[in-house]
């Protein structure tokens, strides 16, 4: 076994893949669910044959494999092959693979005004009678629905209230590196950077401009780093700033955003902005954030002197 191989396979016994097997009531949200679980990066199966769940973690040992979480619809569009579920997830949990069920349920009236609105055919209705396929398979899924970790009655939600559900309630702190933050400086004499989620004003901080030996420094030099560091107005900025960026990233990723740009401007985004930009940008690498620092002003002033 090469030095790889060997890392690759440790890595596997210490993260055992993530299953969520998705199940419930047809017209009750699962093609809504999958999606979701795409967005959060999940390697997602829809309409997989439960005698296949048994070959999910072999997706994990292929050479170079990054898959650790997956997700899968299994419900009774296979009808021929949903009976054998239960005993697929027994075979699962007796081999030590760990899984979760999510079952989406919804109201019949809910579910009867859906399949008209859709002009779709219920998989298990009789002489095209909703309302006896509804019921079909709400006695079919019953001793799933008794296993499920966590049901989801949909009838009064919006898709988008669905996928945030589902979002807080599987995103775990692990899916950091699904948001990628790109921490920028910049001078507003400049111009606002027109891509920039969040912009911070720091021109209420004393300026090192104005100081003789640092104003053709810039907050990339220790000079100017201790300067601006070094005030108390800069402390009692970043004990409310950083607190604050810790809450918000995480529901801007629950919310399904991959990327966010945030901005810290000064007069001519050459010191100050420079600065704080630099160790905002260490601040959410210390929470395990994938961080680009960007600065965009940092020599325009020097080029014009």
């Amino acid at each position: 076994m090469t030095a790889e191989a060997a890392a690759c396979s440790a890595d596997e016994t210490l993260s055992p893949i993530e299953l969520v097997v998705i199940t419930g009531l047809s017209g009750a949200g699962r093609s809504e669910a999958i999606h979701t679980f795409e967005d959060i990066g999940y390697f997602c199966i829809d309409n997989l044959p439960p005698t296949l769940l048994s070959q999910l973690e072999k997706l994990t040992t292929l050479p170079g494999s990054r898959i650790r979480r997956v997700a899968v619809v299994c419900d009774m569009r296979s009808l021929e092959f949903f009976g054998t579920l239960l005993q697929e997830l027994d075979a699962l949990e007796a081999a030590g693979h760990p899984y979760r069920i999510l079952y989406l349920e919804a109201s019949e009236k809910v579910l009867v005004n859906r399949f008209k609105t859709t002009r779709r055919r219920h998989p298990l209705a009789e002489g095209g009678v909703v309302t006896k396929g509804i019921r079909a398979e709400q006695r079919g899924l019953a001793t799933v629905r008794e296993r499920a970790d966590l049901i989801i009655d949909t009838s009064e939600m919006l898709p988008a209230q669905l996928r945030e559900v589902i979002r807080r309630r599987f995103l775990s702190e692990s899916m950091k590196d699904w948001l990628a933050v790109t921490v920028s400086s910049f001078g507003f004499k400049y111009g606002l950077p027109i891509d920039a989620d969040i912009v911070m004003d720091v021109r209420f901080l004393p300026n090192p401009f104005y100081i003789a030996k640092l104003r053709h420094h810039t907050g990339l030099e220790s000079s100017v780093k201790k300067f601006v560091m070094d005030r108390n107005e800069t402390r009692l900025f970043l004990d409310k700033w950083l607190p604050l960026l810790q809450d918000l990233l995480p529901n801007y990723l629950i919310e399904g955003k991959h990327h966010l740009s945030i901005a810290l401007g000064c007069t001519g985004g050459m010191h100050r902005s420079v600065v704080l930009a630099e160790h905002t940008a260490d601040f959410l690498r210390s929470l395990d954030y994938d961080v680009a620092v960007a600065h965009r002003d940092i020599r325009k002033d020097l080029d014009r002197a």
